[in-house]
């Protein structure tokens, strides 16, 4: 019953009772005594109100707080969209068709159909996440990947919301995270996908796990999936592994054989390694297998035969071509001469009848250079000379060809000739200047002692790859076994860096045997000269080369005396040269330091004086002996037959020497004074 009931049916009882003025009284008083304790009622139950709202404001507060998020509110009719928190928002309030233009173009479309969903009150709660410009305009685009859970609000009674709440999540980090995670897992599957060795893991019992892509290939299979043969054979089925291996207690197995499987159609040479990989309780869980394709070496290896018996053939057929060219030096000639005793002349023919050059039999004498040979004394008296046929070869002035200014060799044939009385009237014959050919014979000689050691140097090579190649290989396929079985973030950080250090040592094995292939086939380097900053080229050049050095008794200098050097010159080449010059200074060197530079030099080239770069690495290592300083340019030359490399680097450095029409050289005292190598390269340094 309300105030207003009670007060009228008081009154019509008063007017029963003609107590009119006091009813009056008691309703006026009973009246304000019920308002106030109304009133009393109504403040109460408002401030509890706003006491709980205030409780809950301040733990939402406090609990935005602890997670450091943006809180923005969407006023629906206001279309307004103001900051609670944070300051993503670049204003406190911005207006809603504003808040499209920040976010990236692709994800633009799935955010407003999010919150047209939210405010055609189809959904109360979305969660969605988009990229979130925060870049200026004129910037480059910088975005934020940002998690947005969103909650609509509702007035009591109404079917549409008046505002949207949605707390921003910055996942930035945490997807960049998982964007190096993935890169990093993309990166050792391609290492296992892309190694130059086939590779597979089998399980306990046998069955193929995976393989990569060098042992699909090498065993021919299905698809990129699967084999439906090796899918279904097991390992200690097939051969040889059925003969070799425990099924239970498999051990490591290494061997080079001839494999043979028909129904893939292998028939190849292959050296396999088959390694059990156990757990840390001595469970066996995978078991890998290594396959290489060697039947190219092997043929390689033939091929070497071959040309071993080809280069014996060839030198006996350059001995015969010898006998032959001395045969044919003795008995013909290209220039012909005769000599009258009648008219005291020697004359030079051009042909037979044209006379070319002629004079007196006096001045014969003279024109030879050993005058002290029996038969240039025997001139004196031509006529005793020539009475008889002769064969001379020597050194003489030269007479037959006038631009010639130095002694030539020439062969002599004659033979006398006699009037119809058996009376001598002089001799005929040929003169031929055999000096090139002398020169030629000398070259031959030399090309056959070079031939001869390059067929044993290649033989050499061959054996010394198979050892280069297979060091770096082992070493991979070892800590690859191994890594799996580390438990510690250091230890398998470490054993990454060796499997990466020895996949450099190979690349730059296949590298220089590549160089040294392409000098043979294009007989040349080339050379692609860029616009370069030499100074910022350098120093980046020397971060490189420093992580070279393990050793921390060896200190690395880097002498730059240049802020700024812009020239022309080709980086690659010029990086290969130092780290060829850098990676044999590790090698040789135990203490001290290794200082690598570069300094402007000018220097005389065919005559005029010409600009350059003068680069140079000098090391405190083991020096090199004088008797070996000439021969450390020449291909597959190695110092110390122990240490890793091919012997092509320095090789390589001296052809791209050549390409820059530059020099290439090396200082060293001898052995223990450590050593200096360099190279000067023609080049202008740039004004800017």
């Amino acid at each position: 019953m309300t105030i207003l009931t009670m007060t009228y049916l008081l009154l019509q009882s008063a007017s029963y009772l003609s107590l009119w003025p006091f009813l009056l009284l008691a309703v006026v008083v009973f009246v304000l005594v019920a308002v106030l304790i109304q009133n009393r009622i109504v403040r109460h139950r408002v401030n509890d109100s706003i006491a709980s709202a205030t409780s809950t404001y301040e733990m939402m507060d406090k609990a935005l707080k602890l997670v450091d998020n943006d809180v923005v509110i969407y006023d629906i009719p206001g279309k307004v969209i103001r900051r609670l928190r944070g300051n993503l928002l670049p204003t406190p309030e911005m207006r809603a068709e504003d808040f499209a233009p920040h976010i990236h173009p692709d994800d633009v479309a799935q955010a407003l159909a999010n919150v047209r969903q939210m405010v055609a009150g189809k959904a109360q709660q979305v969660e969605y996440s988009y990229r979130w410009r925060v870049s200026g305009d004129g910037e480059e685009p910088r975005y934020l990947y940002i998690r947005n859970n969103s909650v609509a609000e509702y007035l009591q009674g109404s079917s549409t919301p008046t505002c949207i709440i949605s707390v921003l999540f910055d996942e930035t980090e945490l997807r960049q995270h998982q964007l190096e995670e993935e890169e990093l897992t993309q990166r050792y599957k391609k290492i296992f996908e892309d190694s130059i060795v086939g590779l597979s893991f089998y399980s306990p019992e046998g069955w193929l796990i995976v393989a990569n892509k060098m042992m699909r290939q090498i065993c021919h299979f299905d698809s990129d999936e699967s084999d439906a043969f090796f899918s279904k054979m097991n390992l200690f089925d097939m051969a040889p592994f059925n003969e070799v291996l425990d099924r239970y207690h498999p051990n490591e197995y290494l061997a080079c054989s001839l494999s043979v499987v028909p129904e893939r159609e292998m028939y190849i040479y292959l050296e396999i390694g088959v390694h059990p990989i156990y757990d840390e309780e001595g469970k066996l869980i995978y078991i890998s297998v290594a396959a290489r394709d060697i039947s190219e070496e092997r043929e390689l290896y033939m091929q070497a035969k071959k040309n071993d018996l080809e280069i014996q053939k060839v030198n006996e057929s350059i001995q015969l071509y010898e006998k032959e060219l001395r045969y044919l030096m003795e008995t013909c000639g290209l220039q012909a001469w005769r000599i009258s005793l009648d008219r005291n002349v020697i004359e030079f023919y051009k042909g037979l009848s044209t006379v070319d050059n002629q004079f007196t039999l006096q001045q014969l004498k003279s024109i030879f250079v050993n005058q002290e040979d029996p038969f240039v004394r025997g001139l004196v008296n031509p006529g005793a000379v020539i009475s008889k046929p002769l064969s001379y070869m020597g050194r003489m002035y030269p007479v037959v060809s006038r631009r010639n200014v130095e002694p030539q060799w020439v062969q002599i044939n004659s033979i006398p000739e006699f009037d119809e009385k058996g009376n001598l009237k002089g001799a005929f014959g040929v003169w031929r200047n055999i000096h090139q050919l002398m020169q030629k014979q000398e070259q031959l000689k030399r090309e056959t002692e070079r031939a001869n050691d390059s067929g044993r140097m290649k033989s050499v090579f061959l054996a010394n790859m198979t050892h280069e190649i297979r060091t770096p290989l082992n070493a991979i396929v070892g800590f690859s076994d191994v890594l799996p079985l580390l438990t510690t973030p250091e230890e398998r950080q470490e054993m990454i860096r060796l499997i990466m250090d020895n996949c450099d040592m190979l690349l730059r094995l296949v590298n220089d045997i590549q160089d040294a292939a392409s000098l043979d086939i294009s007989g040349g380097v080339e050379i692609t000269p860029n616009r370069t900053d030499f100074s910022k080229f350098f120093d980046e050049l020397c971060e490189q080369l420093q992580q070279r050095l393990r050793d921390p008794n060896i200190t690395f200098i880097k002498e730059n005396p240049y802020p700024t050097y812009v020239t022309m010159v080709d980086e690659m080449r010029i990086r290969q040269v130092y780290t060829n010059f850098v990676t044999n200074a590790v090698k040789y060197t135990h203490q001290g330091h290794i200082k690598v530079g570069y300094r402007k030099e000018w220097r005389e080239e065919e005559g005029e004086s010409c600009e350059g770069l003068y680069l140079f690495c000098e090391d405190t290592g083991d020096g090199v002996p004088k008797e070996m300083q000439d021969k450390l340019f020449e291909r597959f030359f190695k110092l110390n037959d122990y240490i890793q490399g091919t012997g092509l680097g320095l090789s390589i450095c001296k052809a791209i020497a050549n390409a820059c029409h530059g020099s290439i050289g090396m200082d060293s005292e001898g052995e223990g004074q450590g050593s200096t190598f360099w190279m000067w390269i023609p080049c202008n340094e740039i004004k800017v």
